[in-house]
């Protein structure tokens, strides 16, 4: 069974690259990847921000966040 991991962006260039590159390179049957756009869902920047996203585009894999780049940080969002 894949482990969950979650792919948080806003949608910028920046974000759109690493989704491509980092998201395309997981092995679907290790990782069940959830791409959450926090553009479009604003009521999931608390979630990110309790699970330590500091800034997007960023990448949670069984519990440990790893920030890619640095497109925006989350006080922008919101």
């Amino acid at each position: 069974m894949a482990k969950n991991a979650v792919f948080y962006h806003a949608g910028c260039s920046v974000c759109v690259d690493a989704q491509r590159r980092f998201v395309g390179a997981l092995d679907p049957a290790v990782y069940a990847v959830e791409v959450v756009h926090l553009g479009e869902t604003p009521e999931r920047l608390p979630e990110a921000e309790v699970i330590g996203v500091k800034s997007v585009p960023a990448i949670v894999m069984e519990g440990a966040v790893y920030h890619i780049n640095h497109g925006a940080d989350l006080s922008a969002l919101s």
